[in-house]
């Protein structure tokens, strides 16, 4: 099984942790490693968390790793907030698909 996720950090390791979790795993093509500030969005982990194309799965709780909340505060686009409220899909038209 190739994988591949642009994204998180966070959501790297989620792959990561399947990756290990599975008996073919081939590769996981990660597409993020050239933002510069990519790696400090999380702690509890080696930095680089890629290094010379190796990720190492965490032996700690959960995915491994915490959010570094300030990192992520600095990077959020303009005019959006940090776990605002999601009140949209309180509505009964919230533009979720029936079929999705």
């Amino acid at each position: 099984m190739a994988m591949h996720y642009a994204g998180s950090p966070i959501g790297h390791m989620a792959c990561v942790h399947c990756a290990a979790a599975t008996q073919n795993f081939l590769a996981l093509e990660c597409h993020a490693l050239d933002v510069p500030w990519w790696n400090s969005l999380v702690d509890g982990v080696e930095k680089p968390i890629v290094n010379k194309g190796w990720s190492k799965v965490p032996d700690k709780p959960g995915l491994g790793v915490t959010l570094n909340e300030d990192e992520i505060r600095r990077h959020l686009k303009p005019g959006t907030g940090y776990f605002e409220p999601t009140t949209q899909w309180n509505e009964e038209r919230s533009r979720d698909l029936t079929w999705s």
